[in-house]
């Protein structure tokens, strides 16, 4: 890979600041600067999606035929580190990341003309139906049934942990049709619309106080068979393919960069436990120093992911060792701004911050009053969201298995 910045690269670079300096509002800045997980504030992400499709990026790792951009592994990295340090919000992973994905690769022609192009421009925004609440990391496990009924699927069962469910009129889902000797057998892959009758959404209250994950039951929800992607009891196949997508793929190294940054540049104003600055504590600031290199570490890795997946192959067993090492790493630099935040990141204080749900019986002073910085604000509910991170898309002592099999024959 030759990784030096052309001139056009330069020229794009330049293209894209002048893009985000001129759509990114005030408000779309705050929601992106202030989120507390890796979920902006839904409206302000549906809003910046709505801009970035109208000038053609919205979903820049598709194929170009299906709405992508046409452009070099540098093109995207520079994308991806410019919208971070402009503060842009993120847009929702589960359609255009990871669905679209599975339905470009798996999918009829009818499927792909009805969703890829209503994807893009978010009028189907879809959630993830895969965890149960006894199929987590063992996602094989699920036993979500769905019996077939002429031409539908009938399913009955629940989902947990589907972010967004409220928000969602589509799911992507994995239900079982089939019981076989083996468990990764007889799982089907279908789209179901959020509306049909049968399906209750019930909130789950998470540890930062956020309503982002929800359990969804399922009462003989019927499904069109024309909703299932690839074959019916062949879903294994369209799963694990999507999950390399959600594991890796993308380029998470840049936010943490620049994470790291916004630490490092507190610290200089932070007082520090033994009295002077936190920057003048050499215990902080090594760690500091060994997550900034992890971090650079971490860019490379992935500038080989997106380079294969440019390529038009899949990430294969890379992706689990991109979420091991991205997720690890962002813990620890959760946990490093929460310590930078000193006394005032203990005060919960959610109003100040631009959260990815509403919150659960809160009431927020009626004056506005903050103690801090908003950024202190922010520290506790990343540290409290991030230590999902190495649970969610598979726990990463999964992806650690998957790894040993995969790359050491183990």
């Amino acid at each position: 890979m030759d990784l030096r910045w052309s001139e056009e690269d330069r020229a794009f670079q330049a293209e894209v600041r002048q893009f985000l300096a001129e759509k990114l509002t005030p408000e779309l800045r705050r929601a992106g600067r202030l989120m507390t997980s890796v979920y902006a504030d839904h409206e302000a992400s549906m809003a910046w999606q709505a801009i970035l499709h109208e000038r053609g990026w919205a979903a820049p790792a598709w194929p170009v035929k299906h709405g992508g951009c046409d452009w070099s592994l540098t093109q995207h990295y520079i994308f991806s580190r410019e919208s971070t340090l402009a503060g842009a919000p993120s847009l929702s992973p589960m359609g255009i990341r990871m669905v679209a994905h599975a339905i470009i690769r798996f999918g009829t022609d009818a499927q792909k003309d009805y969703f890829l192009p209503r994807i893009l421009t978010g009028e189907v925004f879809f959630c993830q139906g895969y965890s149960e609440p006894e199929a987590g990391s063992d996602l094989a496990s699920l036993s979500m049934a769905a019996t077939v009924d002429g031409d539908d699927l009938v399913c009955t069962g629940s989902k947990i942990w589907t972010t967004h469910a409220g928000e969602a009129n589509w799911m992507f889902a994995l239900v079982r049709t089939t019981r076989a000797a083996k468990k990764q057998q007889g799982i089907t892959f279908v789209l179901i619309d959020m509306t049909t009758p049968g399906i209750e959404i019930r909130p789950l209250v998470m540890t930062s106080g956020e309503e982002i994950q929800n359990q969804v039951f399922f009462d003989d929800v019927r499904v069109p068979k024309t909703n299932v992607i690839g074959e019916i009891d062949s879903g294994w196949t369209v799963a694990k393919y999507l999950l390399e997508f959600e594991r890796g793929g993308g380029a998470v190294a840049p936010a943490l960069q620049v994470v790291a940054e916004e630490i490092a540049e507190a610290a200089k104003d932070q007082p520090g436990p033994a009295g002077g600055r936190l920057a003048d504590d050499h215990a902080f600031m090594r760690k500091l120093a060994d997550a900034r290199i992890r971090a650079e570490v971490l860019e490379i890795l992935e500038y080989q992911v997106l380079a294969a997946v440019a390529e038009g192959r899949n990430p294969g067993a890379s992706s689990s060792m991109l979420k091991v090492l991205g997720t690890e790493l962002s813990q620890e630099l959760t946990a490093l701004a929460l310590e930078a935040a000193g006394p005032r990141g203990r005060i919960y204080q959610p109003h100040v911050t631009a959260p990815g749900g509403p919150i659960a019986d809160y009431q927020p002073p009626t004056d506005g009053y903050s103690s801090g910085e908003p950024w202190q604000a922010v520290a506790p509910l990343r540290y409290f969201n991030d230590r999902a991170g190495s649970i969610y898309a598979g726990s990463n002592e999964i992806q650690r298995n998957i790894l040993a099999k995969a790359a050491l024959g183990l």
